[in-house]
């Protein structure tokens, strides 16, 4: 488990992280997302030992981690862009992560490579920048470590490749015990793959939810109701978080689970009502909102 409290890290005049608290549980996929600048990078850097917070604590396994050779061996950092020297190949990489990871698996390192048709006496410099997110992806889950921290990895990789790396992630998860973090400024990245996602903003976590439990509370239903009383008693009764008029069809966002919503808009008689899907930027949107922010001012 990863518990960070009340940190706070800052550059010369500009406030990176502030007083963020945060709680990753083991074996969990859990999705960090922000906008560029938000604090991402320095939050994942923090956790793997590289920076030391000004403030606060991160502990890792109730362990501190910063100047902790013995977690650092649990925990391997993929950059958003990773520095590889000039002429190195693939296969001086794995020697060199080797040396420090003690349950590194070369004959893994070979065999992912080859699946991915990366060749391991090629230049790095050579590859494109999707063929380099792949790379370091094969040596992190090489590495063998409990804890994987991705910054912007599908940036750069194609669709199919996205997928191809999913399901190498829930792979992971089923035969060991793993957690990676995967920071992203996109949240439809993170929406198939995630199974905890939290909202970096100005260096704080502004919303951190289980997108199972997210999805179970919150619904979206189109409705075509008789009257104006109807809906003016609907808004009274349901928790709603959005309402939106398109010509006679009415749309409402509303907490709650499905049963207690459809039975409060049936018991009105509507003339029509189905719930429609709601994408996990729809949830955030709604979340937000009630909290006082526009999410959508905040990642797209």
């Amino acid at each position: 488990m990863i518990e960070i409290k009340e940190v706070n890290k800052r550059f010369e005049d500009v406030q990176a992280i502030s007083k963020l608290n945060l709680k990753v549980e083991e074996g969990e996929i859990f999705g960090l997302v922000g906008t560029n600048g938000a604090g991402k990078s320095t939050l994942l850097r923090m956790i793997c030992g590289i920076l030391q917070p000004d403030s606060g604590e991160i502990w890792v396994d109730q362990e501190p981690v910063y100047e902790n050779p013995k977690m650092k061996e649990q925990i391997f950092y993929i950059s958003d862009d990773t520095y590889y020297p000039a002429n190195a190949t693939a296969a001086q990489r794995e020697a060199f992560y080797r040396k420090y990871y003690t349950a590194f698996d070369s004959s893994r390192f070979y065999k992912m490579l080859s699946q991915f048709g990366l060749k391991s006496d090629r230049k790095i410099r050579t590859f494109s920048k999707g063929m380099k997110k792949q790379l370091s992806l094969v040596l992190g889950l090489s590495a063998n470590t409990k804890y994987l921290l991705c910054d912007e990895t599908f940036d750069g990789l194609d669709p199919v490749m996205r997928q191809a790396v999913k399901s190498l992630m829930a792979a992971e998860i089923l035969n060991r015990n793993f957690t990676p973090i995967i920071a992203s400024h996109n949240l439809r990245e993170l929406e198939d793959i995630c199974d905890h996602v939290g909202l970096l903003h100005m260096g704080g976590i502004l919303l951190s939810r289980d997108l199972e439990d997210m999805k179970f509370h919150i619904h979206k239903v189109q409705c075509v109701l008789k009257d104006d009383k109807a809906e003016e008693q609907l808004k009274k009764e349901l928790e709603i978080l959005a309402c939106e008029h398109q010509g006679s069809l009415l749309l409402i966002t509303a907490r709650g689970t499905k049963r207690e919503i459809l039975e409060r808009i049936q018991s009105k008689n509507p003339l029509f009502c189905e719930i429609i899907p709601l994408t996990l930027e729809e949830i955030f949107i709604s979340e937000t909102e009630v909290a006082g922010y526009e999410v959508k001012n905040l990642l797209f």
